[in-house]
């Protein structure tokens, strides 16, 4: 049976947050089930280009927010892409429409964001078309975003940048789910969660939602950040700094057995003061 080349990417970073650009190799150990590995390729986020899809919440609950995300991906876009990069727009409630195709058009897919805002949502659904009761799709969005968009992208690095409050609560598909295709397409998952408070406050289903997005983003390599915590746009520069630092590595796994079990994967640092962020692992598949 052939080996199976695994491929990750990597976010690292010094004890105080900054980012880290000049590690090599061999400043880096990865582990699979207790395992070490040989790391087989590697190079800096540099030298690939970036597939990005915005995932954005358009249920009852963010309503309010819909011209603040329009604003926000524009500042965003304006920061993170270079020529050769790629961007798609997914719009979700308990549909979920992609509202604009691959593209590196900055203004096109602001256009298409603004239109589907203004009630013009005949654009193709993702997966299948399902009759889903409630608004919130999230976990399905989440799932055929990197099945569907994903899947078939190879040697760039592979984005969903999630804009809603975490509240799931339409999908066919579980949070597991979700965290399995974004792991097993090597898809890092960033989140901007905008919450309507009461009074300033958390409710227990905000809190529900703030760890949804923040366990799917630790567990794919991504970070979450809270619109309430931070002005958006600290988040975004921070998240396109790191898009633009990335390493990718790649092995070949010495577990030849394709099982469908899930594999972890730790990635050490082999210089002092780093701190790595990873995918936690992959489905062997």
């Amino acid at each position: 049976m052939e080996t199976h080349l695994i491929d990750t990417t990597v976010s690292v970073h010094d004890g105080s947050g900054g980012l880290v650009n000049d590690v090599a190799k061999d400043d880096l150990t990865i582990i699979e089930d207790g395992v070490p590995q040989t790391v087989r390729f590697f190079s800096h986020a540099d030298q690939l280009n970036l597939s990005i899809g915005l995932v954005i919440d358009a249920s009852g609950s963010q309503e309010k927010f819909i011209k603040e995300h329009e604003h926000d991906i524009a500042d965003f876009l304006h920061q993170t892409l270079l020529p050769g990069d790629r961007v798609f727009a997914v719009c979700f409630g308990n549909h979920l429409r992609l509202v604009s195709d691959w593209t590196g058009d900055q203004a096109a897919i602001i256009d298409n964001l603004r239109s589907y805002d203004k009630g013009h949502r005949d654009g193709p659904e993702l997966g299948p078309i399902e009759e889903r009761e409630f608004g919130t799709a999230l976990n399905d969005a989440i799932f055929y975003s990197a099945t569907e968009k994903m899947a078939d992208v190879h040697q760039r690095r592979k984005v969903l940048v999630v804009f809603s409050d975490g509240e799931e609560n339409s999908s066919e598909h579980d949070l597991v789910d979700a965290i399995e295709a974004a792991q097993n397409n090597d898809v890092l998952v960033y989140a901007i969660r905008y919450t309507e408070l009461n009074h300033g406050k958390m409710n227990a289903r905000d809190r529900y939602g703030m760890r949804e997005l923040d366990h799917l983003t630790a567990q794919t390599g991504g970070k979450s950040y809270d619109v309430h915590a931070m002005k958006v746009s600290q988040a975004f520069a921070e998240i396109a700094g790191e898009l633009r630092s990335l390493y990718g590595v790649a092995y070949q796994s010495t577990n030849k057995v394709r099982d469908g079990a899930f594999r972890k994967i730790v990635i050490q640092p082999n210089r002092p003061g780093l701190v790595l962020r990873a995918r936690a692992g992959y489905y062997a598949k």
